[in-house]
């Protein structure tokens, strides 16, 4: 959030804190139900390692339902194993960055992610 709010990038940014969360706001369900549910994220950053649901079946869920599955995902994960980067993008991610240590080093690359997608990003 830091990192987005630093390169003015976080005009609305909702946080989750775990999978289950996650499927309730992208969904309008839960303590989201309130949400309008045709007003779908522009972006999705997903990391892979959540409490609850973990990120593939985040993903998986999000990338099977017809209405959602436009929604970019950019898996954001500490993970650099292959099956993790091989079955993201059999599940259709749209990107999959590995979390610079650093944390000057991950501002960057969550700030050029953000520009990447919210402004020179041609969605359908």
């Amino acid at each position: 959030m830091r990192a987005l709010t630093r390169k003015n990038l976080a005009n609305k940014v909702v946080w989750v804190k775990d999978g289950a969360e996650a499927l309730d706001f992208i969904f309008a369900q839960g303590e989201f139900s309130h949400r309008n549910a045709e007003e779908l994220p522009k972006l999705i950053l997903l990391d892979l390692r959540m409490p609850k649901v973990d990120g593939l079946e985040v993903l998986q869920k999000i990338k099977a339902e017809e209405h959602t599955r436009r929604i970019p995902v950019v898996v954001l994960t500490s993970s650099q194993e292959d099956r993790d980067i091989v079955e993201s993008y059999k599940l259709g991610v749209n990107s999959y960055v590995s979390k610079p240590v650093e944390f000057d080093e991950f501002i960057d690359a969550v700030s050029t992610l953000g520009f990447y997608w919210m402004l020179i990003n041609n969605p359908p």
